[in-house]
């Protein structure tokens, strides 16, 4: 396979952009297609594999690029030359040879490259992530961990949700093998199609169509967890670009009251485009503004969802550059901000009412040890009903947590009758 002199400085450039400019890949690959609109789909295919290969093994590339292990994560030491030395490893590890160019000697050699891959390492370098996440996973998972930490630098594949006030899986499944995408029914997932071969369904008619969203075929469970019904008031308190929300109104057949909340107004404007394109009416969008919104919403829902910002460690086959941008201070932040909103947000629920708190997140930390701690702060006005778990290890699925609590209705009892007086007898 051979690579362009103007793909190769396009792929060095965009890795600095990633690890220098602290920007997300999907964002910059994304922008990059749009600098590049004539590239053909090879182009695409081999400048995304590179940047997301590229950040997903960061850390183990450095280290067989020759770098010193220490300056990995230094934004001063990330330049064009280390970035083009760390995309050389990565070819070369995978058996090709870098471009030729008569003007310059290679950054490397094959030779370097497998005798450095020889070499004992910790488990953290050869996995290639931070020492701080071995060591905070490794003593919130245990055993569980290893399995995981190999399991997470697997790419993800890609699953379609099908929109089901507009069309059937299968229906889906056979519009878009005439486009030429192979689609497969994901078990015990109802509305999720696994794509067989990873490919860009966003200029699909069907998708313009709004048959399908784009979603994790984990994240499609939470919707149903929530046991939504037609005619229902739901709160999607911590709505994003509104995948939950979307969902949650097809399980309730369009019927009903949805507020999606968020702080980004952004994200709330997307997903105003998301459930136009759907077909979905009862999403009512709302930017939250502090407290004044929790009060405006008090015991007002049946259902609340509190989808919390989380470290994001079980979605990092998806969004592996995440783990160069947490720290120990972020986590401990996030748990936090995850407590707070439980805590407030909880408010929102009617007596009777259930909840749903969930992570995309593997630490107990986040998860169970959250859920627990809130049920002791309101013992006897909470109870949890039940837990959802999805791991990396469960066929492909992104890791996650959710657990569904409900509000207990008191029933009122009457008050006591006052003792009666003792008759008093006429003399």
């Amino acid at each position: 396979m051979k690579v362009p002199p103007h793909m190769l400085d396009e792929i060095v450039n965009a890795l600095g952009e990633v690890f220098a400019g602290r920007r997300y890949a999907d964002r910059v690959i994304e922008f990059t297609f749009k600098r590049h609109r004539k590239w053909g789909s090879r182009d695409r295919r081999l400048f995304a594999e590179s940047i997301y290969e590229c950040v997903r093994w960061w850390r183990w590339f450095w280290h067989l690029a020759g770098l010193p292990d220490a300056a990995h994560a230094n934004t001063d030491e990330i330049t064009p030359e280390t970035c083009a030395k760390v995309w050389s490893a990565y070819w070369l590890s995978h058996g090709r040879e870098l471009p030729r160019d008569d003007e310059h000697e290679p950054l490397l050699t094959a030779a370097e490259v497998q005798k450095r891959s020889k070499q004992k390492v910790s488990d953290a370098l050869r996995a290639s992530i931070p020492d701080w996440m071995d060591a905070r996973c490794s003593a919130e998972l245990g055993a569980s961990w290893p399995a995981l930490r190999e399991a997470m630098n697997e790419p993800a594949e890609v699953f379609l949700r099908v929109n089901t006030l507009k069309a059937d899986r299968r229906a889906v499944r056979e519009k878009m093998a005439e486009y030429g995408f192979e689609a497969e029914a994901v078990e015990n997932v109802p509305s999720a199609l696994r794509l067989v071969q990873r490919q860009n369904v966003f200029s699909t008619p069907a998708f313009k169509e709004g048959l399908f969203e784009v979603q994790d075929a984990a994240s499609q469970l939470i919707a149903p967890f929530l046991e939504v019904a037609p005619g229902m008031k739901v709160i999607d308190a911590c709505a994003g670009g509104g995948g939950k929300a979307l969902h949650a109104a097809a399980l309730m057949r369009n019927k009903g009251k949805i507020h999606a909340l968020d702080v980004h107004a952004w994200k709330l404007a997307e997903l105003k485009k998301r459930a136009a394109r759907a077909g979905v009416d009862i999403i009512e969008t709302r930017e939250i503004e502090g407290s004044k919104t929790i009060k405006r919403l008090a015991a007002h829902a049946d259902r609340v969802l509190l989808d919390v910002p989380c470290s994001g460690l079980g979605v990092l086959r998806r969004n592996p550059d995440t783990k160069w941008k947490l720290s120990v201070e972020e986590v401990n932040r996030l748990q936090g901000l995850q407590a707070e909103i439980l805590e407030n947000y909880s408010r929102m629920v009617k007596p009777g009412g259930k909840l749903v708190y969930a992570t995309c997140s593997i630490l107990p930390g986040e998860n169970e040890h959250q859920v627990q701690k809130f049920l002791l702060r309101h013992a006897g006005e909470w109870e949890l009903e039940a837990e959802l778990r999805r791991s990396p290890l469960d066929g492909g699925f992104d890791g996650f947590y959710a657990a569904r609590l409900v509000k207990i209705t008191r029933a009122v009892e009457p008050a006591p009758l006052a003792e009666a007086e003792p008759m008093k007898l006429a003399a």
